[in-house]
């Protein structure tokens, strides 16, 4: 889609603290936890950004903890700050309970973006 509208992409990760890990375990397995996850997102973000080289795609890409905030509003704070047109992003399709205990980040940034937003169903597992 970058492509065919001669776009750039600003690809975006974010990694999630859990405050309810803290109660479980101690600080030095949450810090081995937080580097995996940011070793995680840097894996993803060069994987896509190699695929938007190898596209023709000029793309950015960042990697972004979001600490005390909610990740949505990492999302929604980043298009803001980069100018975003269009936000794509994934979404786990979650309803019922798991939705009301986890929310829906997705479901936020629809409603907080400054721009359109594009979301992208998970695929089902069986």
């Amino acid at each position: 889609m970058a492509k065919a509208f001669d776009a750039s992409l600003v690809l975006l990760h974010v990694t999630e603290f859990m405050p309810i890990m803290v109660d479980m375990t101690g600080s030095a397995v949450i810090e081995q936890v937080s580097a995996q996850m940011r070793s995680a997102g840097q894996r993803l973000l060069e994987r896509a950004h190699d695929a938007a080289r190898s596209a023709g795609v000029a793309s950015e890409a960042h990697l972004e903890d979001s600490a005390a905030a909610r990740v949505c509003d990492v999302i929604v704070q980043q298009a803001r700050d980069h100018q975003c047109d269009l936000i794509v992003m994934g979404t786990h399709g979650r309803r019922g309970v798991e939705h009301t205990l986890l929310g829906s980040d997705a479901e936020r940034v629809l409603r907080l973006a400054p721009c359109p937003v594009l979301l992208v169903r998970a695929a089902p597992t069986s």
